[in-house]
């Protein structure tokens, strides 16, 4: 059997409501890493303009390889920014005409850097993160949360704003897990070991590993 194609925009035959993230993205300020996937039955293709919402740069979107997004999940990105520090909020600029002599009112704004969701990362449906927010490696965020801070690695957070549930494993078991870095073997050693990624203990993935060139 040929190993999976992480080019491959539609990875399911007969399923086009998923959809791979890498092949799928054009813009320069989004970066997606292989096999991470968008599952939405209606606009799967459409994850750039629907689901990226405020992204005029130049901060940028990172998502980590084998990340699974359930549909409606949503980033919100710096551009979603409006002043505080006056009596509106609104931004008059925008609407053109002589009000867009006052753009650099709205130019410059405070932002949060970029939005960072790291590896094998799981969102279910309806996730909202918002703009600088990292999301740790093998982290889980439930259904219908609004992210405004930072989840750690190998956390389960959820609710709004989404707060740390519990953790999947201890913190030594975590800098373990960090260690090997499954994410990072060649594709050939993780589909001969997809087994014990998917379903072993922290030890039996340490002994899985790959050696590492001297």
């Amino acid at each position: 059997m040929p190993l999976p194609d992480p080019n491959t925009l539609h990875p399911m035959p007969g399923q086009t409501r998923v959809v791979l993230l890498k092949p799928l993205v054009t813009s320069p300020l989004i970066e997606a890493g292989e096999f991470s996937y968008y599952d939405d039955p209606e606009h799967a293709t459409e994850f750039e303009t629907r689901n990226v919402l405020y992204h005029y740069g130049p901060d940028k979107l990172v998502i980590g390889r084998f990340c699974a997004f359930g549909t409606g999940v949503r980033f919100i990105m710096n551009g979603a920014n409006h002043r505080m520090d006056g009596p509106s909020t609104f931004p008059f600029p925008i609407m053109g005409g002589s009000w867009a002599d006052h753009f650099d009112l709205i130019t410059g704004l405070p932002g949060r850097g970029d939005t960072v969701v790291g590896h094998d990362v799981w969102f279910g449906n309806g996730v909202t993160v918002m703009p600088g927010v990292r999301i740790g490696h093998g982290a889980i965020v439930a259904s219908g949360s609004v992210v405004t801070s930072d989840v750690p690695d190998y956390g389960i957070a959820g609710g709004n704003p989404a707060k740390v549930i519990r953790t999947r494993y201890v913190p030594e078991e975590v800098d373990r897990l960090l260690a090997v870095a499954w994410w990072d073997w060649p594709v050939e050693h993780l589909t001969t070991h997809l087994r014990m990624v998917m379903s072993g203990s922290v030890e039996e993935l340490e002994q899985a590993a790959p050696a590492k060139p001297e």
